[in-house]
């Protein structure tokens, strides 16, 4: 799978540096670390240009490493996560394309969170994915996406709203013009059998992709 982003953001969540993430995360222009998320850079391979945060999550041995890096500090009481004040920054630099490393997992609230601000921001034209290294979740607007998966890869299109006019290709099981509503388990689970397609007229959801997983 081959995902180039223009900025990548570091959030704090679980991240394994899988080969990858490490290849996407290097054809970032511009990185920035959100919080604790600067943890992830060494591991990466990515050297931040800028720090953006509350810094409640940072350690005496994160703010040494990394005192040297412009900071955007934010008070606690605040009415943004360290995700959004990153992606406010990262929107200042006009990107097509946008990963936060590290917003999947850890707390069920943020990473709900990160999962609807990836939606948020697809729908303003930023084409944006969230990964932990083995798993990918991208945003899915109309008019849908195209990503080029090893064949086997298991993959999963997760209504958020209603879907209409849903189209997937290039996987065991296909669909033409569906309409996939709201709570529906029906796009769960499917497997790539190479360049996977996936086309939407109206609503908006998730693709998620277990990456480091082939099945037969």
């Amino acid at each position: 799978m081959k995902f180039a982003p223009d900025v990548l953001i570091l959030l704090g969540g679980p991240l394994e540096a899988t080969p990858q993430l490490i290849e996407a995360a290097g054809k970032a222009r511009l990185v920035i670390a959100a919080d604790g998320g600067v943890r992830h850079a060494e591991a990466l391979g990515v050297e931040p240009a800028l720090w953006v945060g509350d810094f409640d999550s940072v350690n005496l041995e994160d703010l040494t490493r990394w005192a040297h890096l412009p900071r955007m500090e934010y008070p606690r009481d605040k009415d943004a996560t360290d995700a959004e004040l990153a992606a406010q920054a990262a929107l200042k630099a006009g990107p097509k394309s946008l990963l936060f490393a590290g917003g999947l997992g850890g707390e069920l609230d943020h990473e709900l969170g990160n999962l609807m601000l990836a939606v948020a921001l697809a729908r303003r034209g930023v084409r944006t994915a969230l990964s932990s290294g083995p798993t990918w979740a991208f945003a899915l607007v109309p008019p849908g996406l195209e990503l080029d998966l090893e064949p086997g890869t298991p993959f999963s299109v997760v209504p958020l709203s209603d879907l209409q006019g849903l189209t997937i290709r290039g996987s065991r099981w296909e669909l033409e013009n569906a309409e996939l509503p709201l709570g529906s388990g029906h796009g769960l689970r499917n497997l790539a059998e190479g360049g996977v397609s996936v086309e939407l007229a109206g609503g908006h959801g998730l693709l998620i992709v277990d990456a480091e997983d082939q099945t037969s």
